[in-house]
């Protein structure tokens, strides 16, 4: 049976075939009215970002805001680095540290979808040295004692946050410190990331596993999970499987040289008002091991470097329901899984709980701010922040370097300024 074509048929199938590789290749641009939000209304926005760079709070920011796929709002505004004069500009390429592990988790939920691993698993399934722990219990003196574990760790506890482990600053952070493991950076490592996590599963947890919420090194365990699971170094794999399949030709743990100068500098604030460069020596927080550092580590939990853009992008197939561009990274029932509340009765935040690498709202007259329930999001140690309202079809990228982030409230001006903009 054949079938034949109209020209006026066959040239609305060709201009969606170009339309849809133009979107391939890079968000389109849409006035805002055309996805329910006002123009007027995000000029208020754009005023109140800017205001923060005016005010020497902030050197600059990049903001993305995409709705129904559509890009409703964006923003580069003030400086990538003041002292050499280079502009902000929207594809300026900044640490997202902490934003790396939902990129990490779906790593893992990848590998779980092909039964290369599952997440009821025990941890020690992957890594040996994990096997046998001990929960180091504060006593009233200062000190603390070791109580065998009651349960193995599970992947899912190290997804979830709930595994004991933290940032090595517990009742045995003497230890944790003796043993070279504080803090999140592991760019300056000249050991892979195999190894560190290895030596780390040594040491005493904070609690018992699935008892607590403590945010730790959970996902840069899970980075060599998916190094043990799939054959491939953690910087292979995610290229491979998750950057390159959509299209995030930004994003990487240490930059091309052809890049460097695309990486914003990191401030700090100033007693008395403004702000200023961290000096290059500090690696961990200037332009630092990131350019010229070892380049061994890969730290799931932290360590990658990305854009607005490219970030957008990956948030955007959550939101699609594990797809993006014709690539299906997950299925629609998957993606449901991670942005699910996981803690039952664990403390968390009011009224949020977590899921598989997300934080999530569960009552949004308990959390106070606007937005939706079921939205999830996270951010990073850099002060930038994201955020996923399936509700309202919503992605929010906002991106700047800033540590520490203290006295300063433009999170909570972003979300009133881009949720009062909406008007359908």
């Amino acid at each position: 049976m054949s079938i034949i074509l109209s020209r006026p048929i066959f040239a609305v199938l060709l201009f969606s075939l170009l339309t849809t590789a133009v979107h391939a290749a890079d968000f389109s641009r849409s006035r805002p009215e055309r996805l329910g939000m006002s123009s007027e209304r995000l000029d208020r926005l754009d005023s109140v970002l800017k205001s923060y760079v005016e005010t020497e709070q902030l050197a600059g920011q990049v903001i993305l805001v995409l709705r129904k796929g559509k890009i409703a709002y964006s923003s580069a505004n003030g400086m990538q680095d003041i002292d050499a004069g280079i502009p902000m500009q929207e594809d300026s390429m900044f640490r997202i540290a902490s934003q790396t592990k939902a990129i990490v988790s779906t790593g893992i939920m990848i590998l779980h979808e092909r039964g290369q691993l599952d997440i009821s698993h025990s941890l020690s399934r992957y890594i040996p040295q994990w096997s046998d722990m001990q929960v180091a219990v504060a006593t009233e003196d200062g000190g603390y004692t070791l109580k065998p574990a009651e349960r193995d760790i599970t992947l899912r506890h190290l997804l979830t946050h709930t595994s004991g482990i933290s940032y090595g600053s517990g009742p045995a952070q003497e230890l944790w410190e003796a043993a070279g493991f504080q803090g999140w950076y592991f760019a300056n490592r000249d050991e892979p990331i195999a190894d560190s996590i290895s030596r780390m599963g040594s040491l005493p947890l904070d609690a018992q596993p699935g008892t607590a919420w403590i945010y730790g090194y959970n996902t840069d365990i899970l980075g060599v999970v998916i190094e043990k699971a799939s054959g491939l170094s953690l910087d292979e794999f995610l290229r491979t499987e998750i950057l390159e399949p959509l299209g995030m030709e930004d994003t990487h743990f240490y930059l091309p040289e052809s890049k460097q100068g695309r990486l914003n500098a990191v401030y700090r604030p100033v007693s008395g008002g403004g702000i200023e460069a961290i000096p290059a020596t500090d690696g961990m927080r200037s332009q630092g091991m990131y350019n010229n550092g070892p380049r061994v580590s890969f730290s799931g939990g932290a360590g990658l470097l990305s854009t607005a853009a490219d970030y957008a992008r990956f948030l955007q197939m959550t939101l699609n329901g594990g797809e993006l561009d014709g690539e299906r990274l997950l299925s629609r029932k998957t993606i449901e899984l991670m942005t699910a509340n996981h803690l039952g009765d664990i403390q968390f935040r009011q009224g949020s709980g977590f899921g598989l690498g997300f934080s999530v709202v569960t009552d949004l007259g308990t959390r106070g701010s606007l937005g939706s329930e079921g939205e999830y999001g996270w951010g990073g140690a850099y002060h930038s922040t994201y955020w996923v309202d399936p509700v309202e079809e919503l992605v929010v990228v906002y991106l700047t370097q800033l540590i520490p982030a203290e006295g300063i409230d433009d999170y909570s001006k972003l979300r009133s300024g881009i949720y009062q903009a909406i008007i359908d």
